[in-house]
């Protein structure tokens, strides 16, 4: 029974010892990393072979996922004395051995133009039966600050409380901002607060002395940028000036509104003069001279041609008859109706047939209107 338990005892000693002479991964560096985006790095992943590893190496790089229920993902692979380097499309082009032969011993990869998504947990993988052994590597990829925007917000009067605010888009935290003034004296206001982490100095109860040139600068662990701001605190404005000239063009434009709108109707009430002026009929007007000339000649022309036509024994009947004893003047012609005299009553009306029996010829005599002109 002593002698079974001493041999099994050698067994378990002869498999031990050839266990740990066999595949061993040698590496000691960082086992955690932080690089900025755009840069290098080479994840170190040395190993030894015994003789009794006589099994197909085998080397596997992938990225471990951060949830338990994702798979992890292969980035590299080495088998069959071929190295698989475009195996993970997002890394293509951008992950390579170190060695140009893996079998030597370095299983260590170079991963190039780094992304902030490439950070993670990344295992090295070595197999070679019946030995297998692995490291795992914290790889951290930090985005460096962007060009920070410097403004100022609030007025920048004497007396305000001015806050000068300094922002980036871009950049891993924890980020830290610093400001300092360049111009002058080199020292910020006595009444500055300064907030390294919200990026804001707040400077209380301005005065012209504040004014100048400050400098913020935005860094974290892999980089850092800068901006300028030129601060100019002036003077209060006037305000009772302002609202002074704003009553004085308020009634400047009342009085320009006004003087238009009288203009506009006066304008409109002589044009309505003049129209009833053209249409107003005065009667005290005399007619044009050439009508009158016209109608004196044609009552001659037409009494002759009616004394002419009558024989010797109507010319006593004509001679009864006032109205054309003679012939009417131009003075006549020119008084105005309303004021000519009326005709003497006839001697007697003889009747229209007894007239035509004594010889008589029916005259025209031309009408004519109020103002004495023929129609």
């Amino acid at each position: 029974m002593e002698l079974s338990t001493a041999r099994v005892c050698c067994v378990l000693l002869s498999l031990f010892t050839g266990l740990a002479s066999g595949l061993e991964i040698i590496s000691t560096g960082p086992t955690s990393i932080e690089k900025a985006s755009g840069q290098s790095v080479k994840l170190d992943c040395q190993f030894t072979l015994a003789p009794e590893d006589s099994g197909p190496l085998d080397i596997e790089w992938s990225l471990l996922s951060s949830d338990n229920q994702n798979e992890d993902k292969v980035v590299i692979l080495y088998s069959g004395d071929r190295a698989y380097e475009d195996y993970y499309p997002p890394m293509k082009g951008r992950v390579h051995f170190n060695s140009a032969d893996p079998k030597n011993g370095d299983a260590s990869i170079n991963l190039t133009g780094l992304k902030s998504s490439d950070s993670g947990t990344y295992q090295c993988k070595v197999k070679k039966a019946p030995g297998i052994r692995s490291r795992k590597m914290l790889l951290i990829v930090m985005v460096k600050p962007s060009k920070p925007r410097c403004y100022t917000e609030g007025p920048t009067e004497e007396g305000k409380d001015i806050v000068l605010r300094c922002t980036t888009n871009e950049g891993t935290k924890p980020m830290q901002y610093s400001w300092e003034r360049t111009s002058d004296s080199k020292v910020l206001p006595a009444s500055a607060v300064l907030d390294p982490m919200g990026g804001t100095i707040n400077v209380r109860n301005a005065s012209a002395s504040a004014s100048g040139t400050y400098r913020c600068i935005a860094s974290n662990r892999v980089g850092t940028e800068e901006c300028i701001l030129y601060l100019n605190v002036t003077p209060p404005p006037n305000t009772a000036g302002i609202i002074a000239g704003a009553i004085i063009a308020v009634l400047l434009i009342l009085i320009i509104i006004a003087i238009i709108l009288f203009c506009c109707c006066r304008a409109r009430h002589r044009k309505k003069y003049e129209k009833e002026i053209c249409n107003e009929i005065r009667e005290d007007v005399p007619p044009p001279k050439s009508r009158v000339s016209t109608a004196r000649s044609f009552t001659v022309g037409s009494q002759r041609s009616s004394l002419g036509s009558m024989s010797p024994s109507n010319l006593h009947e004509y001679a009864l008859k006032p109205q054309y004893d003679k012939i009417p003047s131009s003075e006549e012609f020119e008084r105005p109706p309303s004021h000519a005299p009326l005709p003497p009553p006839s001697a007697a009306k003889m009747a229209v047939p007894n007239l035509s029996r004594m010889g008589a010829i029916p005259v025209m005599i031309p009408a004519q209107n109020r103002d004495g002109s023929i129609v």
